[in-house]
C-alpha cells in the first residue's frame, strides 16, 4: 500500500489551486453580481460557486482517495463523515459579507485535516494576491504576487498596549466588555479568515471571537497560526479546536492568539 503523502509534499499545488479559485472570485468581483441569501440568511454569490467548483475540481485530480468537505457542499451527513481520518476542508469564499460590500477582505481557505487536527493550511487574498499557508510543526510562510515565499511567526511575548482583532461584520458588546477589564488594548476591525493570519505574522496579539463560526471558517488559518507558533483554543476550555469530532459543524467560541499570557489574561478578567 502507497503511504500517504506528506503535508509539505501538497503545499505548492495547494497553494496555486487556492490561487486558482482566487482569479475565478476576481472575474465576479468586477461584474455587477447578484447575491442570493441561503438557508441561513447568509449571502452567496456566483463567485463562491465558481470558487467552490475549481477547488473541488482540482482537489479530486490532486488526491481523488481523499473526500472533501466545502461550505457550498456541507450537507454530508455525521454518519459518512465520522469515519473520515483524513479529508480536505475548505471554504471556496470566506467572508462574501466583505466581497459584496467590495472592501477587498476575503479569502480562499483549504485546510488538510488528518485525527480531527488541521495539518495544512492554505488562507489565500485573491484582492492583494497574498498567500499565507502553514504546517504544524513544520512552518508557516506568506508570498504575494508570486514573489518569494518567507517565512512568519507569531509574537510569543505581546506588545503593549495588546493589539487585539475583531471581526467587521459581527459586533459582540460581551466581547467589548471582557477586553475593557483585560486592560489598554487597541482594537483593528479585520474580515474573513485573515485575522488569523495577521496574528500569524506578528502584526497582532489576539483574535477574540465570540459567536457562530463553522469549522471550514477557520481550518486553514488555525494550521497557519499554529505553525507559526500560536494557538486557536476553545475560549472556555483553552484546549486547541478539533474538527469533524460532533454531529453539527460549528465552532465553540475561541481565541487565537501568539503569546499564551493572552488566554491567562482573558480567564482572568472579570467579564470573561
Amino acid at each position: 500500500m502507497t503511504a500517504p503523502l506528506l503535508p509539505s509534499e501538497w503545499l505548492d499545488a495547494i497553494i496555486d489551486l487556492s490561487r486558482k479559485a482566487g482569479r475565478e472570485i476576481l472575474e465576479v468581483y468586477g461584474t455587477d453580481f447578484a447575491v442570493q441569501g441561503k438557508a441561513d440568511a447568509s449571502p452567496l454569490t456566483q463567485a463562491d460557486l465558481r470558487a467552490h467548483r475549481v477547488i473541488v475540481e482540482g482537489l479530486a485530480q490532486l488526491s481523488p482517495q481523499l473526500p472533501v468537505l466545502s461550505e457550498e457542499s456541507a450537507d454530508t451527513d455525521i454518519s459518512t463523515r465520522r469515519d473520515w481520518q483524513r479529508y480536505w476542508l475548505v471554504d471556496p469564499l470566506d467572508g462574501t459579507k466583505e466581497f459584496v460590500s467590495r472592501n477587498g477582505e476575503f479569502t480562499v481557505n483549504i485546510a488538510l485535516i488528518d485525527a480531527h487536527r488541521p495539518i495544512l493550511g492554505v488562507v489565500h487574498i485573491p484582492v492583494s494576491d497574498t498567500t499565507y499557508s502553514g504546517i504544524p510543526g513544520v512552518g508557516a510562510w506568506r508570498e504575494a504576487n508570486e514573489r518569494a515565499r518567507l517565512r512568519i511567526g507569531a509574537r510569543t511575548i505581546a506588545a503593549s498596549p495588546l493589539r487585539v482583532l475583531g471581526s467587521r461584520s459581527h459586533g459582540n458588546p460581551a466581547l467589548a466588555a471582557t477586553l475593557q477589564a483585560m486592560g489598554p488594548h487597541e482594537l483593528r476591525a479585520v474580515g474573513s479568515s485573515i485575522k488569523l493570519c495577521v496574528v500569524a505574522e506578528g502584526s497582532a496579539d489576539l483574535y477574540p471571537r465570540m459567536g457562530p463560526t463553522s469549522e471550514w471558517d477557520i481550518a486553514a488559518g488555525q494550521a497557519v497560526l499554529e505553525a507559526a507558533g500560536g494557538q486557536v483554543v476553545d475560549m472556555k476550555t483553552g484546549l486547541p479546536l478539533r474538527y469533524n469530532d460532533k454531529p453539527d459543524l460549528l465552532n465553540p467560541d475561541f481565541l487565537a492568539y501568539g503569546d499564551p499570557q493572552c488566554f491567562k489574561r482573558w480567564q482572568q478578567a472579570p467579564s470573561a
